[in-house]
């Protein structure tokens, strides 16, 4: 259990949260097992409250904030093992925190080129010609 709390959860640069300010709450996993299922409390929630957290600096906190929100939850019930499900909640916290701080570029809208539009019509070209040669001349008769 010591050991969880003594690891720090790197969201990037500016982000380095002490993962003792993950609070946890077990439950059983859903599904079928028999006994060992109802019994074992092996799901795991993780929150982490971004507003509060510590090692997250101000511009970072308003980044993540606005990206996921004031609570950051993670549910995992993969394992039979708690501890192995509160090692992969961990992951996945830190996974979606650097995921956040990604900044993706803006769309810079382009138009095609004039060889594509070009290719383009000379293709329509040509399958309107197939098609009317296709065509059975209706009034000739």
């Amino acid at each position: 259990m010591a050991g969880f709390d003594d690891r720090v959860l790197s969201g990037g640069p500016g982000c380095r949260i002490p993962a003792g300010e993950v609070s946890w709450r077990f439950g059983p996993s859903g599904g079928p097992g028999g006994q060992h299922a109802n019994r074992a409390h092996t799901r795991v929630e993780a929150e982490l409250n971004l507003a509060d957290a510590r090692g997250v600096e101000d511009e970072v906190r308003t980044l993540l904030l606005s990206r996921l929100g004031p609570i950051l939850r993670v549910v995992v019930d993969r394992t039979r093992s708690q501890d192995r499900n509160r090692e992969l909640a961990l992951a996945k916290m830190e996974e979606r925190l650097q995921e956040a701080r990604v900044v993706r570029r803006s769309r810079r809208p382009t138009r095609p080129g004039k060889g594509a539009v070009e290719r383009r019509l000379t293709a329509k070209k040509q399958r309107s010609q197939r098609k009317s040669e296709r065509r059975q001349d209706w009034h000739s008769d």
